[in-house]
């Protein structure tokens, strides 16, 4: 509090200069040789899947050194003020609008390929000798599953807000439990798929929607389970939650993807 007090005494303005930081490149590098090692595991070669497995591990550590040197910042140095809070939230809203961009072009093609049928798979959408997923089994079930832990997360916001940490601890656990097992039915779902990634362009644009999807809830996942460690640890007040409001903003998206997808991809496009 000491710290926090004379950083305040200090500070001319509402805004703050972040000290220098690997992170950002440790984050390029990382992202670069989870890229690269899967591509050449997907075409084949043996030390892809060993670079793409370290490059995910060092994705985590990386977000783990970094989030901390944010939580520091924003809880016991008090850097987090009104202007940086509201620079945050929009750089939060970017983040989300490209991710809606990323989206949107595999949905694109989706599209594309479901109205331009090639002559080499039947003409039709889907491909004619393509066996489908039944939309209303496990697909269903992963909507059910989702949308309820939007609600959960939904009530964990409120509770921060109402000042119930004990609610908002069990929100925020029901939404994960939620998040881990739609990631389990997903792996159920890819185990026992009748077709496969390179079953002609219904496959590849299938696995890259719903890979993609799955990736972000990862991500979200952690995310979330962050922010119960904060609210568990008295990090988070009534007044000051900014990053919960992130996670809360981030999976409220995944969701709507994942309709969307439903919708479209399992349902429509079946």
């Amino acid at each position: 509090m000491l710290i926090k007090f004379l950083n305040k005494k200090a500070q001319t303005h509402g805004f703050h200069i972040v000290n220098p930081s690997p992170w950002p490149f440790f984050s390029g590098l990382s992202a670069l040789a989870t890229m690269f090692g899967f591509v050449m595991y997907m075409h084949g070669y043996s030390i892809g899947s060993l670079l793409y497995k370290f490059g995910f591990l060092l994705i985590l550590c990386m977000m783990f050194f970094w989030w901390r040197d944010i939580v520091r910042e924003a809880t016991f140095e008090g850097q987090h003020t009104k202007d940086v809070q509201t620079s945050v939230k929009l750089g939060v809203i970017l983040f989300i609008v490209s991710e809606i961009m990323f989206f949107f072009a595999f949905f694109w093609a989706f599209f594309h390929f479901s109205f331009n049928a090639s002559i080499f798979i039947g003409g039709v959408w889907p491909p004619a000798f393509l066996t489908i997923l039944n939309p209303w089994k496990t697909p269903l079930l992963n909507t059910i599953v989702l949308l309820t832990s939007g609600a959960t997360v939904t009530i964990a916001h409120h509770a921060i807000i109402w000042g119930s940490k004990e609610l908002s601890i069990k929100a925020l656990s029901a939404t994960i439990v939620l998040a881990i097992f739609f990631t389990f039915l997903q792996s159920i779902e890819y185990s026992t798929a009748p077709f496969s990634i390179y079953n002609t362009a219904y496959g590849s644009v299938f696995y890259l929607l719903t890979g993609f999807h799955g990736f972000h809830v990862l991500i979200g996942t952690i995310f979330l389970f962050i922010c119960e460690s904060r609210v568990y640890f008295n990090h988070l007040t009534k007044e000051h939650h900014l990053g919960f409001e992130a996670a809360a903003w981030y999976w409220h998206f995944v969701d709507v993807v994942w309709l969307f997808l439903f919708l479209t991809v399992y349902w429509w496009g079946s």
